[in-house]
């Protein structure tokens, strides 16, 4: 084949691939290349030429598939590229829905909180971006730098935040140099509050930003990085009812990404108000007496198992998580040696101490060990075998029944009758009142405290259950170990005849347009073992510890109403060991007896029960039955000033005073 031949044929292979309109234009390549390249040309200029023109064809054709490539494979996306440079969606936070006390009192609500943001896409120098940045809001380099590494992989022109709850004067600045500063933005999105602060913490719960793991696990919700979600609490536990529905905004934006023009919105739907069981006065009457003080209250309505309040101390302050806590507070709140994110209402375990007492007393009752009118001399100190028990009164109680001996607290008395009835039957029965097992209550990561019996020591432990063992379970002590909810929970079975109710926090979920969407209704979960003949014993013995002389339940009372209640002291240190005639300031803070109360009022038609333990705080006389009057008088208080003025003339029953009567216990 020819040069000429060739070139025809390359010719007709161009105008094929590139069509007849560009026939002209190769028609004016190949001739010249015909001419020049005659017969009488050297081959190995030839060979030259048409090298360099294969080379500069290919480039060509590489030019043509590019330019496919863009135009109908990539075209979609840079489309939608280009549109972002003008016209955006927005996303619009939906406000979480409120969490509101038993009589309609807002406890956590929402505000407007303004935040620093960036568009990357519309950055146009970020040196200088970052450069100004620090010296208008008080963030540093690598606060910004961490902000865009935690949001990679984030949808395109997607604001990325660098800073949140930005002050006025801080975003006056910002508006002033903005035209300065392409690509950023301020936000405007609902921030939760938490009015009362601490007061709640450990039932409300908090807040945190959600994390891969999270968003995987929930991806038919619709949940992106930034985006926070409940993670404790009831902030956890009823997060898709809290949690609304986002809207947006189709905007028109200038060349630095400036808002121009809304086209298009669709308003965010605020997340269900959730009505909690939490009775607010009591719950800041409960707070305000823990003051200083580590351990937990708790109160129920018997009735139906209605939570009314919950203080977990010391607690922590759920604002801080509201804009992301960081690492050096986490630390300081997980580091605390009083285990501050413990909520001890229900993951506190403890020995009953002098409280389990009426359990035991139950037992024996039923068992028929002894009668109401059973006598047994209760002296200061009981022996068995080689060892020593002693009484918490030195000088011991005389000759007593049950009656008196849960009034007074004996330790003797019960030593004997724990005998007895044996380890296996105090099991069965202390398993009956709810102990050993989670009460069920929707808070997270409840324990379930520990009933020891003879079979469960030979499995855990590959040894014998011992007689001495039983005499410190008899008083609440040894193996037996409880919650405060779940000791709480055994006292308003007694209060109301025998029922056991599972435990209850939130009252109703309403719409915002107040419809319901789910009620709570009282749900029994069981019956304690005794007869009513027993329960009426247990229950007139409780009410002579707050009310009758030698009773140690007296810093409980209320004047004006009944209270009754049992007292206890949880020993630290091993029975063998019993500190618990030395006065608490007379012993260091970590060998000190945990206090104890447990009670409920009115004594005959009981409306409250209240279960406080204060760690380290010595005699439950002294540092817990206070407590629990407090929170009694915060709850009955109408009740109580109605009573006051009909029997006293007295309008106030803060001013009351009760006589001091000499116990420990």
């Amino acid at each position: 084949m020819g040069v000429k031949d060739a070139a025809g044929l390359l010719q007709s292979s161009l105008v094929i691939f590139l069509g007849s309109e560009s026939n002209v234009l190769i028609h004016g390549l190949i001739k010249p290349m015909n001419v020049y390249l005659g017969k009488n040309e050297p081959s190995e200029l030839k060979a030259r030429l048409y090298m360099a023109t294969g080379i500069a064809l290919s480039l060509f054709f590489l030019l043509i598939i590019r330019l496919w490539f863009l135009q109908v494979f990539k075209g979609k996306e840079f489309k939608e590229l280009s549109d972002n440079n003008r016209v955006r969606l927005v996303r619009t936070t939906a406000p979480r829905g409120l969490l509101l006390d038993r009589t309609d009192k807002v406890i956590v609500g929402n505000r407007p909180a303004f935040n620093l943001a960036v568009i990357p896409e519309d950055v146009k120098d970020w040196e200088k971006i970052k450069k100004i940045i620090p010296h208008i809001v008080h963030i540093t380099e690598d606060d910004i730098e961490e902000s865009l590494n935690k949001a990679q992989g984030r949808p395109p022109f997607q604001a990325i935040k660098v800073k949140e709850d930005l002050t006025w004067e801080e975003i006056a600045i910002i508006e002033t140099f903005r035209i300065d500063m392409p690509g950023i933005v301020i936000e405007i999105e609902p921030r939760r509050v938490y009015s009362f602060g601490d007061m709640a913490s450990h039932i409300i719960g908090y807040l945190g930003e959600i994390d891969d793991q999270q968003i995987k696990k929930l991806k038919k919700v619709n949940y992106m990085l930034g985006d926070f979600i409940g993670k404790y609490g009831i902030e956890y536990q009823w997060e898709r009812y809290l949690r609304g529905i986002n809207g947006g905004r189709q905007i028109e934006v200038d060349a630095i990404g400036r808002e121009i023009k809304l086209l298009k919105k669709i308003t965010p739907t605020q997340g269900y108000n959730i009505h909690l069981t939490i009775d607010l006065d009591t719950q800041l009457a409960a707070n305000k007496a823990m003051k200083d003080k580590v351990g937990a209250v708790i109160a129920i309505d018997p009735q139906s198992g209605k939570i009314l309040a919950a203080v977990s101390n010391p607690s922590f302050d759920p604002n801080l998580f509201a804009a992301g806590i960081d690492k050096k507070q986490w630390n300081n709140l997980i580091s605390n040696p009083f285990h501050v994110m413990e909520t001890k209402t229900i993951q506190g375990q403890y020995p009953p101490a002098s409280t389990f007492k009426v359990i035991t007393a139950a037992a024996a009752l039923e068992e028929g060990v002894i009668t109401p009118s059973t006598k047994i001399y209760a002296g200061g100190s009981f022996w068995f075998g080689n060892k020593e028990f002693r009484d918490w009164k030195a000088g011991g109680h005389g000759i007593i029944d049950v009656h008196r001996a849960i009034v007074e607290s004996s330790d003797t008395f019960f030593y004997q009758v724990g005998l007895k009835v044996g380890i296996d039957r105090l099991a069965y029965y202390a398993k009956g009142f709810g102990l050993g097992r989670k009460t069920g209550i929707q808070l997270t990561n409840e324990k379930p405290g520990l009933v020891p019996s003879s079979s469960w020591k030979k499995e855990t432990q590959g040894a014998p259950w011992y007689e001495g063992e039983t005499i410190s379970v008899a008083v609440g002590q040894g193996y037996l170990i409880a919650t405060p909810l779940q000791m709480l929970n055994a006292y308003a079975a007694i209060a109301n005849s025998g029922r056991l109710y599972l435990p209850q926090i939130v009252n109703r979920v309403e719409t915002p347009q107040g419809q319901v969407i789910w009620r709570f209704m009282p749900q029994e979960i069981g019956r304690i073992p005794i007869s009513p003949a027993t329960i009426k014993i247990v229950k007139d013995a409780l009410k002579g510890v707050v009310n009758e002389d030698g009773g140690t339940g007296w810093p409980a009372r209320v004047p004006g109403i009944e209270v009754a209640g049992k007292t206890g002291t949880a020993q630290v240190m091993k029975l063998k060991e019993n500190t618990s005639r030395k006065k608490p300031k007379d012993t260091p803070y970590e060998q000190r007896d945990h206090a104890w109360f447990i009670g409920f009022a009115p004594a005959e038609n009981p409306e409250i029960a209240v279960a406080v333990l204060v760690e380290h705080g010595g005699f439950g006389a002294e540092a817990a039955a206070p407590v629990a009057r407090e929170v009694i008088k915060a709850y009955l208080k109408p009740k109580l000033q109605t009573n006051m003025l009909k029997t006293y003339g007295i309008k106030t029953i803060d001013n009351a005073i009760t006589e001091e009567p000499d116990t420990n216990d």
